[in-house]
């Protein structure tokens, strides 16, 4: 029984009780009343005296009736409460039993009534629960193994310049590849880094000027574009946001630097900043399928092996990126654009 039909009932029972209860004791003291004056009028010996001792009892007696007719109704209030309580009493105890090693249990209830939307809306808490703890284990597996390989890589190289003597040439090469592999190290610490500071939100609103800070990042990387062959086309509106700077700065460089970095020789970046949405980067890579998309938004996801094999990256610049524009309370989404590559559009709340 559902805790608005025990309610109800519980309701309609004390309704009936204060209705009859009065009529009852009325009734009884009036028999009780007529049958006694009748027999203190007989004038029986001694009753007399006994009806006179009587009379001044019954204000006592009433008294004390109303203390346990008192205490009697606390105690049905009680039994009653507990009563009608006991389905939240039932779902609590396998809600408290639930921990890291049985996330995936499920109360599944049946019906539509309150206690069945109450389980259903903490079936859907846990189903987040489950997803997000899964998401932050998938996240530590992977870091580790992002840091186990080249930590490998430069154990071995440190392993192969003591085990013998290296010429001037192979010693310089060995070096490059150390210093290789602690710059990706750097790199992957550095995008953790910013990856927990963005997940912590922002330190302080400021308004800023989105396309002032896209310009900014943009000059930044016109050099390397250069060297890549991409071509960087921008459309700059002036756009005011509420934000940490150093944050939007970080969201548009790792646009930007993913868009240079997986596009094609003689390819375009497109650098939009405008109303809505209030930030959008396009660059002519290769086809990106559709059904790829979201996962590129998972740390340490990547579309193909090829794609890092050049790049050197960790796998965390759209991670960033949309943990930067969560903090930002905006959303960010992602499509194939026209003739290959990806199309980024970030959305951000208008500054007042």
């Amino acid at each position: 029984m559902t805790p608005r039909r025990r309610i109800v009932l519980v309701g309609a029972a004390a309704l009936i009780a204060g209705i009859a209860m009065p009529l009852v004791v009325k009734r009884v003291l009036n028999l009780v009343w007529l049958y006694g004056q009748r027999l203190c009028d007989a004038g029986v010996p001694g009753v007399r005296t006994a009806c006179g001792a009587a009379g001044s009892v019954v204000g006592q007696l009433s008294t004390l009736t109303g203390l346990v007719v008192l205490l009697i109704a606390l105690i049905g209030i009680w039994v009653a409460g507990a009563w009608c309580l006991r389905p939240v009493s039932d779902l609590a105890g396998p809600i408290a039993q639930v921990g890291p090693q049985n996330l995936g249990y499920r109360i599944r209830p049946r019906g539509n009534d309150e206690m069945a939307r109450l389980a259903r809306a903490i079936d859907d808490m846990m189903d987040r629960i489950a997803a997000g703890y899964e998401g932050q284990r998938r996240f530590a597996a992977n870091a580790s193994h992002e840091l186990r390989t080249p930590l490998a890589v430069q154990r071995t190289l440190i392993e192969v310049g003591m085990a013998r003597s290296l010429t001037g040439e192979q010693l310089e090469l060995l070096t490059s590849q150390l210093l290789e592999t602690n710059e990706r190290n750097e790199r992957l610490i550095e995008g953790l880094l910013a990856l927990s500071e963005s997940d912590q939100g922002l330190r302080a609103r400021l308004p800023l000027r989105l396309d002032e800070i896209a310009g900014t990042v943009l000059a930044g990387y016109q050099e390397r574009a250069e060297k890549a062959g991409v071509t960087v086309q921008s459309h700059l509106v002036p756009r005011v946001v509420m934000g940490e700077r150093v944050l939007l700065e970080r969201l548009v460089s790792n646009l930007v630097e993913n868009a240079i970095k997986y596009n094609r020789p003689g390819g375009t970046l497109t650098v939009t900043v405008g109303r809505e949405p209030a930030l959008t980067v396009v660059n002519s890579g290769q086809v990106v399928p559709a059904e790829a998309v979201a996962g590129l938004f998972e740390p340490f996801r990547r579309l193909a092996r090829d794609r890092t094999n050049h790049s050197g990256g960790a796998g965390l610049g759209l991670a960033i990126a949309r943990s930067i524009t969560q903090a930002h309370d905006g959303l960010i989404a992602a499509r194939p654009a026209e003739y290959g590559g990806l199309r980024v559009d970030v959305q951000l709340p208008k500054a007042p």
